[in-house]
């Protein structure tokens, strides 16, 4: 028999005058997992802070299990079962892997904790991520973000004094490759199968449509549609309210480009070049020098080398980590790529700062009133459309995104998607690595990257998944 692990009954939250949940219902049972979709600023990450007890309600009826919740905490939610892995990630970066499990589970405590702590995560680690090749001593300040992803996750699951009945994952692949987002999906029916539950919020509708036992789409800090298990994209799509159909795998002819050389850029004995107007994608799995090469040319051009024949900026995948000032205001975070021509004479023109942030607040339609709230105030798609409104307000040559799209959901996607093909076409030069192969069909040519060299370079009509896939666990495919 299934058992209602936690209910919330009409859930309404304020952030000032901005209403995020607006008369929610949800309720999640023992062994499902539920798939959480909508548009970003629907509400889903203000339900997760609440579930895992960082936000309280402002109004309604929140009950775990039979007992009803007064005032729900990060302690109670632990003590209740319930982990969390959000979007920003959340591990000390000063601590190493097997500390920062101490931090979660209070009970490691005594003579050899860390030993087990150790041995605690190696095993959650080996059971969901095979050949993971993490190990609990390393600091996580020195994983790549992939691994970070994986160490929050494995973390999630493991259980010392309190059984896990709920985890919450917030785009839980966004930062994973195809093999080890794969990996996770097979352990999530694993844990259901233990008759635990996972709440899967993820922008890839593919992983929803596999995953879930039942899809809950929220607009509007609502639920406006559920689905059992057979749900197709379309539909999902249709109940988000998105006015475009989902339209990857479908971008428009791209004609050949014979412009400037941009970026003419040495791989391990191939080129990696780039023209102006062109959009070059860079693929394969994650950590295999993909970021490393933008780096590169980012450094290039700042220096003035003809490998990188112009001026570059960057957009950041990580946001929280190498994006967004936290502390500053959306229009501070926009213009500060622009801060040479907003000066005289050594000040900045307020004026003309503001100028600058109204006219991309509504050219990449940024969802705010105001640019001088904080950028934390805005949800994470909107946050990195701020990023990519900083990169372009630079007037840069080339643009170079470090998988920038993560965790952002369709809607978003293809506002981005327009803009980028929009800047090409007046003859900027992007070099895109992502880690979604739907977003490589936008390219006029895909280099895949394998240890450090590239082991495939695809033209857009030459494209496709399967190329892409094999070329990225072969050594050589050129």
């Amino acid at each position: 028999m299934s058992s209602t692990i936690v209910s919330l009954t009409d859930i309404h939250k304020h952030f000032g005058s901005n209403h995020v949940l607006d008369g929610l219902n949800f309720a999640v049972e023992s062994g499902e997992c539920v798939g959480l979709l909508g548009h970003n600023g629907a509400g889903k990450s203000t339900l997760m802070n609440i579930l895992a007890g960082t936000l309280p309600i402002d109004s309604g009826e929140m009950r775990i299990g039979d007992r009803k919740v007064a005032a729900h905490s990060v302690n109670d939610a632990h003590l209740s079962g319930i982990r969390c892995v959000f979007q920003e990630l959340s591990l000390c970066p000063n601590l190493t892997v097997a500390e920062n499990v101490r931090v979660l589970h209070h009970g490691l405590s005594g003579w050899g904790w860390r030993k087990r702590a150790a041995r605690l995560i190696t095993e959650k680690l080996d059971e969901i991520f095979p050949d993971h090749g993490i190990r609990s001593d390393a600091v996580t300040s020195d994983l790549t973000l992939t691994q970070l992803q994986m160490v929050e996750i494995a973390r999630a699951f493991t259980e010392v004094d309190v059984p896990v009945k709920l985890v919450l994952l917030d785009e839980p692949t966004s930062s994973l490759d195809s093999t080890t987002a794969d990996q996770l999906l097979n352990y999530v029916q694993t844990a259901t199968a233990r008759q635990q539950a996972v709440i899967l919020i993820s922008h890839m509708l593919g992983e929803i449509v596999r995953a879930a036992d039942r899809s809950v789409v929220m607009r509007d800090g609502r639920v406006v549609a559920t689905f059992n298990r057979g749900a197709t994209k379309n539909e999902l799509v249709a109940a988000m309210g998105n006015v475009a159909t989902e339209t990857h795998g479908s971008a428009p002819a791209r004609t050949s480009n014979t412009g400037e050389l941009r970026v003419d850029l040495a791989v391990k004995g191939e080129r990696v070049t780039a023209r102006k107007g062109e959009i070059i994608g860079l693929a394969g799995l994650a950590g295999h020098g993909q970021t490393e090469v933008l780096l590169e040319v980012f450094e290039q051009a700042r220096r003035g080398s003809s490998i990188a024949n112009g001026t570059a900026a960057f957009v950041a995948g990580d946001r929280v980590r190498d994006g967004v000032f936290p502390s500053w205001s959306i229009g501070a975070n926009l213009s500060i790529s622009a801060t040479p021509r907003l000066s005289r004479a050594g000040f900045i023109s307020l004026e003309s700062e503001a100028a600058l942030g109204q006219a991309w607040r509504e050219r990449v339609r940024i969802k705010t009133m105001d640019m001088n709230q904080p950028i934390l105030s805005l949800s994470g798609g909107n946050q990195q459309k701020v990023l990519f409104a900083r990169a372009l307000a630079a007037d840069a040559d080339i643009v170079l995104m470090d998988d920038p799209l993560r965790g952002v959901d369709i809607g978003t996607k293809l506002e981005v998607y327009r803009l980028i093909q929009s800047e090409a076409e007046q003859g900027r030069t992007f070099l895109w690595y992502s880690t979604e192969l739907d977003e490589l069909v936008y390219c006029d040519r895909v280099y895949v990257f394998r240890s450090g060299q590239v082991t495939g370079c695809f033209s857009a009509d030459e494209f496709s998944e399967d190329k892409v896939i094999k070329a990225s666990f072969e050594e050589v495919a050129l």
